[in-house]
């Protein structure tokens, strides 16, 4: 007996409506499980090719079925971070740029960036962004180009969960785009210690001695990006972990998600902000007596009443990069 090609159809229907909602029940618990907390990073140093490759592979046959080329283009290389959360972040990115690709290709690429990190980019030569839309891109439910009466692949989730992770492991997630020519979405991570025993060989550089610094977390604290990006590239070649911000908001809210092990601020930051402030009130957060740098060239009577702090250091301007790591070296050592 043969069924009723009806109940066929919405028997079929059904099985789709049903898969949708699974779809979207998955994607609303991983934004609450990045929400709650409930996932915590677990960092670690792996191969960008091998991720990128995996990729390749789980999303082939997606890419095939689209008529669309998937590339990689990656050298040896490895990056610092959560593996398995970064996986997620780089699938989100895959699976729009193939969604939203109807000719052309689809490329994951990893390059070595100036200031010693590790670009992922996946470029793709679909519909692009509008300028006036990329803004909405990360919000909740958002698709780009999709009109409200349309079917609807998908629930516009997937950047919104991105956003999320990207946040929660403290990486930088870029976006540039084009209508009719494509998007590039690009995921900025730390890199992995053999990586930064290449690039310490390449600037002409051996890591010394007292560089094996567990992954020792510095964080910088200078309002000058030419400095600060500069010292930021020095420090991560050197070994250390680092975050560097502009001012005393953004050191306390990164010291209050990531503890650091060592502190160095420049004296006279922007806003009429002191790095006497910024040490004080990072020691007072985490509670304990963080050693420090302050990095000035004032000698008036206000600095001088700080010299006797054990825990602090105080390097003179202008300060060459030897004499800066020897300094973190000898703190380090105590």
């Amino acid at each position: 007996m043969q069924a009723d090609p009806e109940a066929k159809e919405a028997l079929s229907q059904q099985d789709q409506a049903i898969d949708a909602m699974a779809r979207l029940l998955n994607a609303l618990l991983d934004i609450s499980k990045v929400e709650s907390g409930a996932i915590r990073p677990d960092p670690s140093d792996f191969e960008v090719a091998a991720l990128l490759q995996g990729l390749r592979n789980e999303f082939a046959g997606l890419a095939v079925s689209k008529g669309l080329d998937l590339q990689v283009e990656a050298s040896g290389g490895s990056a610092h971070s959560d593996r398995s959360l970064v996986e997620q972040i780089m699938k989100n990115l895959v699976s729009n740029a193939i969604k939203y690709t109807r000719r052309g290709h689809v490329l994951m690429r990893a390059s070595l960036t100036d200031d010693a990190a590790i670009r992922l980019d996946v470029l793709d030569t679909g519909i692009g962004i509008s300028s006036e839309h990329i803004a909405y891109i990360y919000d909740e439910f958002y698709q780009v180009g999709v009109p409200t009466n349309s079917t609807r692949d998908g629930y516009g989730l997937g950047l919104s969960i991105v956003q999320r992770l990207v946040r929660l492991l403290n990486l930088r997630l870029e976006v540039s785009s084009e209508v009719g020519k494509g998007s590039v979405f690009s995921l900025i991570l730390p890199l992995g210690a053999k990586q930064i025993n290449g690039a310490a060989t390449a600037l002409g550089r051996t890591p010394r001695a007292a560089a094996p610094t567990g992954r020792r977390h510095v964080l910088l604290v200078e309002d000058d990006a030419a400095v600060r990006d500069a010292t930021h590239m020095l420090l991560r070649v050197e070994g250390y972990r680092v975050t560097a911000v502009a001012g005393l908001d953004e050191a306390l809210h990164s010291a209050r998600t990531d503890a650091p092990d060592l502190l160095i601020t420049d004296y006279h930051l922007g806003d009429g902000e002191l790095g006497t402030q910024v040490i004080a009130a990072v020691r007072q957060l985490i509670e304990r007596p963080l050693k420090a740098v302050l990095v000035t060239g004032d000698t008036s009577s206000a600095v001088k009443e700080i010299e006797n702090d054990p825990r602090l250091r105080i390097a003179s301007k202008p300060i060459n990069a030897e004499a800066l790591l020897n300094i973190l070296s000898d703190l380090l050592r105590q």
